[in-house]
């Protein structure tokens, strides 16, 4: 067994627990009903600050098909709102739900935490470890919508018709935050394989990012050298934080991650993803704002990587874009023999003949085209992250076979 293969994987920098609603449109319809909800007072980006404005935001959310994550003023109005539902309690932030894929495919892995309470002590596995910076038990939950395609919500004086299938997140996490990195987090990168870090996208004080950034560049100094670093993007709650941590964390990673709604927010406008053309120029203009070895952007039709170092990647592309579209059609809980049977299934036709011409286009482009699968009830909550699972399970020694 190589060295490699003997390291953790540490993922971080903060967990969540999450409250998943079950979908219900009558229950958005009612409630849309009871406020008295019109369309023109649909907007996703006015303050959130009870139970009217979570409402509005959500509703004009699905009717542009968007995945968002907005920050809501207590969690007070989480629980207010998640408790007219059934909803189900699980874990979430990109480390943990990466770290609860590689666990479902025999991979170990070390969580850094930053608020625990039960809930995180009955639904982590065995297999996965941690380090928390937490001084006492909190909770503040992440409300979590997933809608489906096609759901329509009456309003006053028209209705919402979502035109995809999309998810949306909602939280006050003081402890995410404020992103106190544990006091064990040097030592456990002495030996760390690969260094996952996502989640400064919640904090909202510019002083204490600069600080946490800095701990954080401290405590990397204890890596191996052949550690790899992946860095994944996040909807920012304060956008111009986004090139702060960039500013700070680009000389030091190797792989900076992103999605369909990410790209398009930092372009400011929308990209066709099915044409080659847009797409090759957007990704020459983000290569211009994130100028790192090698910068990942994965959507519904495909993943591609550019960047000098982007070829040594391809295995870990098919990886994520497998696993991604098993927690897809499955959901949560599914085992390495489910990702092998996924490698049977169709590919999205247009996602490879886009993958095909970027790579014929762009010189150090490497692309995998997504699948294409009818589900009934699709899982859109956390692919991102569990693509970012399905790629660390390749630098872990795990991931696809052939």
């Amino acid at each position: 067994m190589s060295d490699v293969v003997r390291r953790r994987l540490v993922l971080g920098l903060g967990g969540t627990v999450d409250y998943e609603l079950r979908w219900d449109a009558a229950i958005l319809g009612r409630l849309a009903a009871e406020h008295g909800v019109w369309r023109d007072e649909l907007t996703s980006t006015a303050p959130i600050v009870d139970e009217r404005s979570l409402l509005v935001a959500v509703l004009a959310l699905v009717d542009s098909g968007a995945g968002a994550e907005r920050f809501v003023t207590s969690s007070e109005v989480v629980e207010a709102f998640a408790a007219h539902f059934d909803y189900a309690v699980t874990l979430g932030g990109t480390g943990v739900r990466a770290g609860l894929v590689l666990d479902g495919l025999g991979i170990p892995s070390t969580q850094h935490l930053v608020s625990i309470d039960d809930n995180v002590r009955r639904l982590l596995p065995a297999g996965v470890s941690s380090i928390c910076s937490a001084a006492e038990d909190t909770l503040d939950p992440h409300l979590i919508v997933q809608y489906p395609a096609g759901a329509r919500i009456p309003l006053a004086d028209d209705e919402v018709v979502a035109p995809g299938a999309n998810r949306l997140i909602f939280a006050n996490d003081p402890p995410n935050r404020e992103m106190r990195l544990a006091t064990e987090l040097a030592e456990t990168l002495d030996t760390a394989s690969a260094l996952l870090v996502s989640g400064f996208n919640t904090m909202q004080d510019h002083d204490l990012l600069e600080q946490r950034l800095g701990e954080l560049r401290e405590a990397m100094r204890r890596l191996p050298a052949d550690a790899l670093v992946y860095y994944e993007d996040a909807g920012f709650y304060t956008r111009a934080f986004a090139e702060t941590v960039r500013a700070r964390l680009l000389p030091v990673i190797d792989v900076y991650g992103l999605n369909e709604d990410e790209l398009q927010e930092y372009l400011g406008r929308a990209v066709d993803l099915l044409d080659p053309a847009e797409v090759a120029e957007a990704l020459s203009r983000m290569r211009a704002i994130i100028p790192g070895p090698v910068l990942v952007v994965h959507t519904r039709y495909w993943a591609v990587a550019v960047g000098a170092a982007a070829a040594r990647h391809r295995a870990a592309l098919e990886s994520a874009v497998r696993v991604a579209a098993t927690r897809y059609r499955l959901g949560d809980g599914f085992s390495a023999a489910d990702v092998e049977a996924t490698a049977g299934m169709r590919r999205h036709e247009e996602g490879a003949a886009l993958v095909a011409a970027v790579e014929a286009a762009v010189p150090d482009a490497v692309g995998v085209a997504a699948f294409s699968l009818e589900v009934a009830h699709p899982t859109t909550i956390g692919l991102g992250d569990t693509f970012v699972g399905g790629f660390l399970a390749v630098q872990a020694g795990g991931g696809v076979r052939g």
